[in-house]
Order: C-alpha cells, then sequence, then structure tokens
C-alpha cells in the first residue's frame, strides 16, 4: 500500500468482513482515496474490483463520518469525492483515454470549482442501523453537504435525517420519488392522465421539504446573482430531483435564484471539462431530428412489436429549432438510424426529439426509436451509442424519462451515461414522462437564447422562466435537467 505523508484514521472492526478486518490493523493515511489502492480485494488488497459493493459504501460512509469527528471535513470531502467515482469514471477513462483513476484532492477539487467558475454542492446520505420494533433496521441518519466556491473556500453543513422517518414515516428516496410519480404519471405517450384531488398540495409540500433539507442549510453559501452558476453532484435518488422546482417557504423556485446544473462527481466534470478544450472547434454541425418513425419490428426476436405512436409536438419542436441554426431537421422517412449515426459525429449540438421504448417491466429503457431503413433495424441501444465517435459539446434527448435509468453512487446508468462514453460533455435529458406541446415551447425557447449565449445552463434557466410565465406547473418546465459542463 502507498504511503502518503497525510495525517492519518484508523478504520473501526465494526466494517467488518473478513477482508476488511484487514484494515483496521493498519493506520489508513487519509489521502490513500487518492490512490488506486483505496478500495480492498481479498487476495490482493485492491478494493477497486467492488467500487460498487455494499462493504465499500459503508467504508466509505464510516470514514466520512471518522473525518468529520476529527474536524477534517476537507479529508472527508476527498472520501465522499471517491465514493462518487466507480464505474462510470472507469468507463469514460478506459474507452477514451485510458487514463488511471487517481482521485482528486482537496485542494485539486477547489481548482476545479475555480476552473468551472461555479459553486459546487456536494451531497452524501449517511445511513445507520437502527433497532425499530426490536429489528435492526437500515435508515438514513444525516447529510453531508460540502458548498466549494470558486474563491476555493470549502464548508461542510449536517443536517439529521433522522426526524424524516421518525416523525413523518418518509425518506428522501421517498420524497423523489412522489414528486416524479406526480409530475411524471400525468403524460404517457402524449396522453394526459387525471390528476387527482390534493395533488399539487402534496407536491408543493414535498417540494419545500426537500428545499429545507437540500437547500436552506446552504443558502448563506450560495451566490447571490442569479447568474452564477452552481453545479449540484447529488447522490443516490437525489439524481432523479428536479432541482429546479425546489421551492423555498415565500413559494419562490431555485431555478428564479440560480443558474443551476449537476454532475455525476466533481472528476467526471472536471473530465468532461478537459475534453470539451480538447474538442473546442473541431465540429461545427447542428444536427436535429425529430418524430421519427418508429420501427414496426420488434427489438428482439420473439417479442411483440412496440406500441407506435406520433409525436407532432416533436417535429414541430424539431422543425422550429432548425430554423433558429438554419438548418434542415431530419423527421419522419427521413430521420432513419443510418443517417442520423453518420451525422453524430460532425455535430456539435445533437437534439433528439424521439421516443425511447418501454421495457418488459415498463420502465423506460437506453434504446431510442428511430426510423429504418435496408441498412438498420431503426433501434439505436446504449451500446450503438457508446461505440460511436462523438465530439458534441451539447446532446438534448428531448424524450420521455431520458435522464432515468439504474441509479448507483457515481450516477444514473442511462442514456446520458451512454453519450457521455460516446464522447459528449454534456446532456440534457428528462426526469419523467414530460408532455408534448410544452416541451416544444421549453425547447424552441432554449434555442433561442444558447443561439446569442453559448451558457447552456443560462440558456435552460432562462427557458424554464419563460415557459413557468405560460404554463405554471413545475412539471411542464422542471423535467429536464442539464447533466456536465454548463457553460
Amino acid at each position: 500500500m502507498k504511503n502518503f505523508k497525510i495525517s492519518s484514521i484508523s478504520l473501526i472492526p465494526q466494517l467488518a468482513s473478513s477482508w476488511i478486518m484487514l484494515l483496521t490493523t493498519v493506520s489508513i493515511p487519509v489521502n490513500t482515496v487518492q490512490a488506486n489502492d483505496l478500495y480492498l480485494k481479498p487476495s490482493t488488497a485492491n478494493i477497486d474490483t467492488i467500487s460498487n459493493s455494499a462493504n465499500q459504501t459503508s467504508i466509505y460512509k464510516q470514514l466520512q463520518k471518522n473525518l468529520i469527528n476529527q474536524n477534517k471535513p476537507e479529508a472527508a470531502l476527498e472520501i465522499s469525492e471517491r465514493s462518487h467515482n466507480g464505474e462510470f469514471w472507469e468507463l469514460l477513462t478506459s474507452h477514451k483515454s485510458k487514463q488511471i483513476a487517481v482521485s482528486l484532492s482537496s485542494e485539486q477539487i477547489k481548482q476545479v470549482a475555480k476552473q468551472q467558475n461555479a459553486t459546487i454542492v456536494q451531497y452524501s446520505i449517511i445511513n445507520d442501523e437502527f433497532v425499530i420494533a426490536g429489528q435492526k433496521q437500515t435508515q438514513e441518519s444525516e447529510l453531508l453537504i460540502w458548498v466549494i466556491k470558486p474563491t476555493g473556500e470549502i464548508a461542510l453543513r449536517q443536517v439529521n435525517l433522522k426526524p424524516l422517518w421518525q416523525k413523518e414515516n418518509t425518506s428522501s428516496s421517498d420524497l423523489v420519488a412522489g414528486i416524479r410519480g406526480i409530475m411524471g404519471t400525468q403524460h404517457r405517450n402524449n396522453k394526459k392522465i387525471k390528476v387527482f384531488p390534493g395533488e399539487k398540495d402534496i407536491l408543493k409540500k414535498d417540494l419545500q421539504k426537500l428545499h429545507e433539507i437540500l437547500i436552506q442549510p446552504i443558502a448563506d453559501l450560495l451566490p447571490n446573482q442569479p447568474d452564477k452558476h452552481i453545479i449540484f453532484i447529488p447522490q443516490g435518488d437525489l439524481f432523479f430531483l428536479p432541482f429546479a422546482a425546489l421551492q423555498d417557504t415565500k413559494g419562490q423556485y431555485l431555478i428564479e435564484k440560480h443558474t443551476i446544473a449537476t454532475a455525476p462527481s466533481i472528476q467526471v466534470l472536471d473530465l468532461l471539462y478537459q475534453r470539451k478544450q480538447q474538442n473546442q472547434g473541431l465540429v461545427k454541425d447542428v444536427l436535429i431530428v425529430g418524430n421519427p418513425i418508429m420501427p414496426s419490428k420488434p427489438l428482439q426476436p420473439g417479442e411483440n412489436p412496440p406500441e407506435t405512436f406520433n409525436l407532432p409536438g416533436a417535429e414541430q419542436e424539431a422543425k422550429q429549432i432548425a430554423g433558429i441554426f438554419k438548418t434542415q431537421a431530419l423527421t419522419g422517412k427521413a430521420a432513419t438510424e443510418t443517417t442520423i449515426v453518420q451525422k453524430m459525429p460532425q455535430a456539435k449540438i445533437i437534439h433528439l426529439a424521439v421516443n425511447n421504448i418501454t421495457n418488459k417491466e415498463g420502465e423506460f429503457s437506453d434504446v431510442l426509436a428511430l426510423g429504418t431503413s435496408e441498412q438498420d433495424d431503426g433501434w439505436l441501444t446504449s451500446e450503438e451509442i457508446i461505440n460511436l465517435n462523438l465530439k458534441a459539446e451539447l446532446v438534448v434527448l428531448s424524450g420521455n424519462d431520458t435522464a432515468i435509468g439504474k441509479v448507483t453512487n457515481d450516477g444514473v446508468i442511462g442514456l446520458s451515461r451512454s453519450f457521455f462514453t460516446a464522447g459528449a460533455t454534456s446532456v440534457i435529458g428528462s426526469l419523467w414522462s414530460v408532455s408534448d406541446r410544452e416541451t416544444a415551447f421549453l425547447m424552441t425557447e432554449f434555442y433561442q437564447e444558447l443561439s446569442k449565449n453559448p451558457d447552456q445552463a443560462a440558456a435552460l434557466r432562462q427557458a424554464m422562466l419563460t415557459t413557468m410565465k405560460k404554463y405554471p406547473n413545475p412539471m411542464y418546465w422542471a423535467g429536464f435537467i442539464l447533466i456536465g459542463n454548463s457553460q
């Protein structure tokens, strides 16, 4: 194990399986998080291969708690950041640059905030075991929030999460799921579903509760100017949260006060920034796709063909956006998989107002439904996307649930991850089933702003504010998130 000249801590026996106990007998330097040797494999003492295991997560949480108890918040931030880097980081680096994963120190984290000219907010949820009704249960215990300013200042705020389940019989994950459920189930395949009485009040209550937990404790640390960027590094189900719609006690939405984006980790944010600098000026095209004729053949042999439906709003959206950039949108029969895939590597901006199909469980999958030709089946899968050689500064996935997938410590496994792996530097995706007409309005406003100012987060914020005036319900304007580089 490598040795670093930084203050050390010892892991405690409670962390334990037989191979974890090996670590409790030695002193672990804080900056072990900066080495590949951070993780532990039973036979070789290299933990990287189990970076997503429950044991590894438990170790990280305990390390963070121990360091904070020792009044070492910056060292705890290093551990938190390392916990956000797992398979996604490895996929990004091995697929393109073959870089070795070496975690960021607190000084390097400060440099990323300065380089981004943004305030970075990183969340870490601590779970503990509690005896409830005579049985051991794992529940949320504490929320750690680090705020890293572009000036280099780092602050830590701690939030007690136990009252959520002790007094209110809920959790942060339950609140996020409830918000998405109310907002997202009202539109499926462009069909509006009846809103139940009282849902609006429940939605407002949940949005305000999460604002109280996630934003209020750090409100004094956030920039006062609305055009200054904030980049949230969520954890767990917080990746599914529409931060823009969080509401304070006065009824003001977060997007009204701040320009926001999200990222899987600070290190991924840094990698995407370096990628953008390297790709500067290499591609110039704008690829706009809307409402292809969906494939009639099944995705897999033996399956039933998927339900096909038309998205006239998506086609209108594509044509309006193409007009802004003085280009031609690919729609209907022209929007074949082969044509689109051929054009993607030359595109600086890729806009896909297309369907993604549901899997057997009824959840939206990471497969895009494009048009068919003699050369293809029309299904653009995540595996096919990953193998594309993209240099796009922005990919917009203007369909249903395109920012959704299996959640891990280091982000969401889904369409957005596939496009990042293929080479994109930022992705805008949706958190629920979005409405056709209102999304067309929002996206047109977004590109109107982007054509005047390349600041993507600012353009999305302004588009949300404009859409909010016409369609006040946040289900119509808060469903899209910007992931990655925000400027």
